[in-house]
């Protein structure tokens, strides 16, 4: 049985139906369906997403903090007035098998590290040393990771212990199923966010009987003391918050290659570690069961190989699951990018006018925070579906071009590349915000900002003024990176129920028979979204209405679920 459906290219394709998972003894997420459900596999929806080239940059930080000198009293001593010097940007090719200079490398990860944040720093003299070049050690003498301070692991701990509180399902799950170790054996290899309810997951993995070793998908969004404490806790991490692009591929590869150690599953976020070992290490999916990939970045380009026909072990898409698209996606960015924005800005939303570019469920969690606060909402869209949606919640329908002089934010959340591009940089008014909600750096063409006639200010972490030779300045937030878990944080209840999901993709992966998945992409079995959910409403006293024997054999439904076919669009 086929669907059809339409992409946003306007393109019909085939869905793919799964093999029905047989319900095996011990805990695995097949035993959650009481009758065979199938599985999907959906094409990519949008080009791919290319990495920028790395880029030599230093910048100009001002004497003083935010804050401070705002504001002085009559007769105070005022501070003498900051020249700032235009710099100029060489382009550069990032080289991914080119380890620079010690000497070098070290002043670019101080420059990355003075433009980021630490949640905790008690020793501010770590700065001056890449995490590459310390030896450090745990209490239990291993030396198997690398992060920014050892040290504030105990910190760590304590924002661990705060998130298991608010992930009642992953924690309903540990506890239920570390007895039978359904990942007993699994050597799982993780580039995720590197936050404490990523540490949550992996330390459930790990009670599950996982082996994990974990990078950090984005090099602004580890939380150091977190990282410090799943080190303390035996897990081999390497990260640190403001890693270079240099560190970033060296802490993917101290992950993957390590001798008497090979994964055979990978949680992905992005497609960088799936990238990284195809393109080094080709052999290793020989032995890897499966790969898991929760975002539309790495999605695409799980797509693009199997359509290459270059796809060699089964993938499950987390990120077009029900539980991701619509909870993840859509109330974690409602909430998470007025806390960005206002951190980062100190901005109020009242009457400004912003232009979200993409109306997906990220983009319409977006508006409607901001129409909430009060401010003008402009949408772009490709989609007319989307599009549509936009218009009937009360948004206006917008070219970028016709409103671009006049907004205050700019917003961009399509998961493409270049969707604000130079012009539009330089038609925008004094003192615009430009920020990106989407997963990867490519939406803002930052790269055309790193030229000789513009000068970068740093105005604080993560925030920095790009000035035109006439003295218009933009404000550009996480130099184009994902704006929440760069700048504030991000529900952690919410990211329980992605969390959750990823968990029981890896064990039904995992543990299929042979055959029972082939060398492609699939969705999540909808009785497993269902499982998700029900975990979590406790949370809420909820109390679901159960089905009468009549009434099922009406729908022609079992009693418990699933309840919706694949092909319905919640």
């Amino acid at each position: 049985m086929s669907v059809q459906v339409v992409t946003a290219k306007m393109a019909d394709v085939e869905l793919k139906e799964a093999a029905p998972a047989a319900a095996p003894a011990s805990l695995t997420t097949s035993n959650l369906t009481n009758e065979p459900d199938n599985n999907t596999a959906v094409s990519p929806l949008s080009q791919p997403v290319k990495g920028v080239p790395a880029s030599a940059m230093k910048r100009t930080d001002p004497a003083q903090r935010p804050g401070e000198g705002a504001g002085s009293p009559e007769g105070a001593v005022s501070e003498a007035p900051r020249t700032v010097k235009k710099i100029q940007f060489a382009d550069q090719k990032r080289e991914f098998n080119k380890r620079p200079t010690k000497i070098g490398r070290r002043s670019l990860s101080r420059s990355i590290s003075q433009s980021s944040t630490d949640s905790y720093s008690s020793d501010s003299s770590d700065d001056e040393t890449s995490p590459r070049d310390k030896q450090q050690k745990n209490s239990k003498g291993s030396t198997d990771f690398c992060v920014k301070n050892i040290k504030q692991a105990e910190f760590g701990r304590r924002e661990i212990e705060i998130a298991e509180q608010e992930m009642p399902a992953l924690m309903a799950l540990r506890k239920r199923a570390q007895g039978e170790k359904p990942l007993a054996g699994a050597k799982i290899v993780g580039c995720t966010h590197i936050t404490a309810q990523t540490a949550v997951l992996i330390e459930t993995l790990g009670a599950l009987g996982a082996q994990c070793r974990w990078a950090a998908c984005n090099i602004y969004s580890t939380l150091n003391e977190v990282a410090a404490a799943l080190a303390e806790s035996g897990f081999p991490v390497f990260s640190w918050k403001g890693e270079s692009e240099d560190d970033f591929w060296w802490c993917i590869d101290r992950c993957v290659n390590v001798e008497g150690w090979q994964p055979n599953m990978i949680l992905d976020d992005g497609g960088d570690l799936t990238h990284w070992i195809y393109k080094k290490y080709p052999n290793m999916f020989k032995k890897i069961k499966g790969i898991v990939e929760e975002s539309v970045t790495g999605v695409h380009r799980l797509y693009q190989l199997s359509k290459a026909g270059k796809l060699c072990v089964p993938a499950m898409n987390v990120n077009d699951s029900v539980t991701k698209q619509k909870f993840d996606n859509l109330y974690c960015c409602r909430e998470s990018i007025l806390d960005g924005l206002k951190r980062t800005t100190d901005m109020m939303f009242g009457g400004k006018q912003v232009v979200v570019c993409g109306y997906g469920e990220v983009g319409k969690g977006c508006c409607a925070a901001l129409k909430a606060m009060g401010s003008i909402v402009y949408v772009t869209e490709i989609d007319p579906i989307c599009a549509l949606q936009a218009c009937m919640d009360g948004f206006r329908l917008v070219k970028l071009n016709e409103v671009i002089r006049q907004v205050d934010i700019v917003i961009t959340c399509t998961g493409n590349k270049n969707v604000v591009t130079r012009e539009h940089l330089d038609r925008m008014k004094n003192g615009c915000i430009v920020c990106n909600m989407g997963h990867s750096n490519t939406e803002i063409d930052v790269a055309s900002l790193r030229t000789p006639e513009l000068t970068w200010e740093r105005v604080r972490s993560q925030v920095d003024h790009v000035i035109w030779p006439d003295g218009k300045r933009i404000v550009l937030l996480a130099e184009g990176r994902l704006l929440n878990l760069s700048c504030s944080t991000v529900p952690t209840f919410v990211l329980s129920i992605t969390a959750t999901t990823q968990a029981l993709a890896l064990i039904e992966l995992y543990n299929a028979p042979e055959g029972r998945y082939k060398q492609d992409v699939y969705l999540l079995p909808k009785k497993m979204d269902e499982y998700v959910a029900s975990l979590h409403l406790p949370t809420f006293d909820a109390h679901l209405t159960e089905l009468s024997d009549e009434q099922a054999k009406y729908l022609g439904l079992n009693k418990n679920g699933p309840f919706k076919p694949n092909y319905y669009r919640y």
